[in-house]
C-alpha cells in the first residue's frame, strides 16, 4: 500500500513539474513560421537604401493575425538605430486579451528600444502577442532598410 502512495505522490509531482515548463520562444527571419494561427508577414522584395544609409522616419509594419487578433506597430527610426515604437493594433477581444496586450506591449517595446532591434524574446503568456509584435516590428524594420 505505501508503494502505491509513494508512486502516486511521485508520478503526480513530476507531471505538476512538467506542466510548468514553459518553452522559450524566439523571433525567427520574418518568412518562418510562428506559432499555429499567426499569418505569416510579407517577405520583402528587397531593400530600397540597400548600400547606403538606412532612411529614417516612421515606418508602419505589417499587420499580424493571430489567434487573439491582429498586432501592428509602427517604428521610429534615426540615423539607422530605431528611437520609438508605436503599438498601433493589439488584440483586444475580450478583458482578458486586453490585459495581455496591457503588460506584455509595454515589456516588448522597451526590450525592442533597448537593443534597437526585433531581435527579442517573447514575454511569457503572451506568445502569440509576442509573435506578432515581433513580426510586425520586424516588417517595419525592414521598410526601413535598417
Amino acid at each position: 500500500m505505501r508503494r502505491v502512495v509513494v508512486t502516486a505522490a511521485s508520478t503526480s509531482t513530476l507531471v505538476v513539474l512538467l506542466l510548468a515548463l514553459k518553452p522559450h520562444h524566439t523571433a525567427g527571419p520574418v518568412g518562418a513560421a510562428g506559432p499555429p494561427g499567426v499569418a505569416p508577414a510579407p517577405t520583402p522584395t528587397g531593400h530600397p537604401h540597400k548600400g547606403t544609409h538606412p532612411a529614417g522616419g516612421t515606418f508602419t509594419g505589417a499587420p499580424i493575425r493571430t489567434t487573439y487578433g491582429t498586432v501592428q506597430v509602427a517604428a521610429t527610426v534615426k540615423a539607422g538605430t530605431l528611437t520609438a515604437v508605436k503599438v498601433l493594433r493589439a488584440p483586444s477581444g475580450n478583458g482578458r486579451d486586453r490585459e495581455i496586450a496591457g503588460y506584455a506591449l509595454p515589456r516588448l517595446t522597451q526590450e525592442a528600444l533597448s537593443v534597437h532591434s526585433a531581435h527579442i524574446d517573447a514575454v511569457s503568456g503572451a506568445s502569440y502577442t509576442s509573435a506578432g509584435y515581433i513580426r510586425s516590428l520586424q516588417s517595419a524594420l525592414d521598410r526601413a532598410g535598417v
